[in-house]
Order: structure tokens, then sequence, then C-alpha cells
């Protein structure tokens, strides 16, 4: 309702606009820019108009109901651009705290000159199909470097298994432990990432221990608000340079970002 609401005054709007345009004789005034001046003048007569004739813009757009589909799609549009500028501020913003955080893991070339960040949860069938085209990638192109971001939104279990994550890396055995939860099935009990983490030659004491640190929790949180402040809601999410990809993409796709990432140099 509220949105239709949005939708019906900013068609007003743009019916008056254009009806004030006419009755003043501007004919030339659409390829024109109005100063401010002009803007409040006409703003006034577009007020006046409607108090003195309520039941213009009601007969107006009964008329012309496409009107309404026009004024939707610029709205949509405006929101969505107004979003991609929010992203891209956050981005900036933070750019720092999302490639070179130190808690971060980090694989390939530390020192390549293109970073591609991915957001991912170990529950997410679709972070398990990229993981492969990753590591291909990596062992393709000498001067890539990847950055892992947990990000456990798929439940308690994902969470669980970030934390048991991040305790690895303090081991050393980040990607033994990733690799291996990754290329195995749905993670559905906390026993089963412990038994992964086993597998994989991890002290489970030293583990345990690690997993307590509050330093561990707020570091996740952190990259859970940063995933937010970006716009990414679900997993897999990527930053390749300056973009921001939501979803799965296919190596194909990835060579060709990071292709033109390396050019932009950015």
């Amino acid at each position: 309702m509220e949105s239709m609401q949005r939708v019906l005054k900013g068609a007003a709007r743009a019916v008056l606009a254009a009806f004030t345009v006419v009755a003043v004789g501007a004919a030339t005034a659409a390829a024109e820019e109005f100063s401010e001046a002009q803007k409040a003048e006409i703003n006034a007569m577009i007020e006046q108009y409607v108090r003195e004739n309520p039941g213009f813009i009601r007969n107006y757009l009964l008329q012309n109901p496409e009107i309404l589909l026009d004024v939707s799609n610029l709205l949509r549009a405006k929101q969505a651009e107004q979003q991609r500028l929010a992203r891209e501020e956050a981005l900036n913003a933070h750019r720092d705290r999302i490639e070179r955080h130190p808690m971060t893991p980090v694989t390939g070339n530390p020192d390549g000159d293109v970073t591609v960040v991915e957001f991912f949860d170990y529950n997410c069938p679709y972070c398990k199909r990229v993981l492969a085209q990753m590591r291909e990638l990596e062992k393709e192109d000498p001067n890539l470097r990847l950055v892992w971001k947990e990000f456990p939104i798929l439940g308690p279990v994902s969470t669980f298994a970030a934390r048991v994550a991040m305790a690895a890396d303090r081991q050393g055995k980040y990607m033994e432990f990733h690799n291996a939860a990754m290329g195995g099935p749905r993670l559905v009990s906390e026993e089963q990432v412990l038994k992964i983490a086993a597998g994989v030659g991890l002290d489970m004491e030293q583990l345990r221990k690690d997993m307590a640190d509050p330093e561990i929790e707020q570091y996740l949180n952190e990259t859970i608000e940063l995933a937010n402040a970006l716009g990414i809601t679900g997993t897999p999410g990527f930053i390749i340079g300056n973009e921001i990809i939501s979803g799965a993409i296919d190596k194909d796709q990835m060579r060709k970002v990071i292709q033109v990432t390396r050019q932009n140099g950015s």
C-alpha cells in the first residue's frame, strides 16, 4: 500500500509538472535546465492547481493508466541506483577490513594484484560448487589473492563451523578444515563438525580453547555487519575489485571480472 502511494504521488507530480510546463507556455522547457527560482515557482503553481482542481489527477490517471507503470519503473530504478551507491560507499569505506583484516584467512599470492573476496557459509550448496573453481583459478593465476570470509547465516551449525574454522586457522590448518567441510555432506550437528576437525589433524583441546575466544565471535559478527553494509544477504557473495557480486558465478565469468579488474588497476 505504501509503495503504491509513493507511485501515485510520483505520478501526480509528473502529470502536474508536465501540465504546468504546457500551461505557462514553456514549449522548449523540456530541453532546458530550470533555475531554483523557476522550480519554486512551478511547484507553487502545481500546489495551487491541485487545490483548485482536486479531480484532475484522478481523471488523468484513469485516462492514462500506463503512467503508473512508468513511474513505478522509475521508482525501482531510482531505488536500485541508491542501493548501488550505498554499496559502493560501504566498499570504499571498509575496503581494508574486507580485504586485509588480520584475522581473515588468505590463500594464493599474498601480494597479488587482484583480490577475490568470498563470503560463504559451510552449508551453502552453491559455495560448495564454487570452491573447486576458486582453487582452479588460484592455480592458473599466480597473481591472484583469495580472501575467505566466514559468513554463517544458515543456522547454528553453520556458526559453529565458522568458529571451528577460525580456531583451526590459529593452528595453521584453515584450508585443510575448509576443504574437508566444504567437500563433504551438509553439516547437521556440532559433533559432525568436530569429527571433521579431528580428521584433519587439529589439536582438539587447543581448538576448543580457541573457539571460546571472544575475539572470534566479535570477528564473525563484524563480518556479518560488513556483508549487510555491502548488500550481500546470501551466499556466496563476491567482491572482485570494485565489483560486488551476489550469488554463484561460473569460472569463465569470474575470470572475465578478474581480467577487467586487472586492466582497470582497481
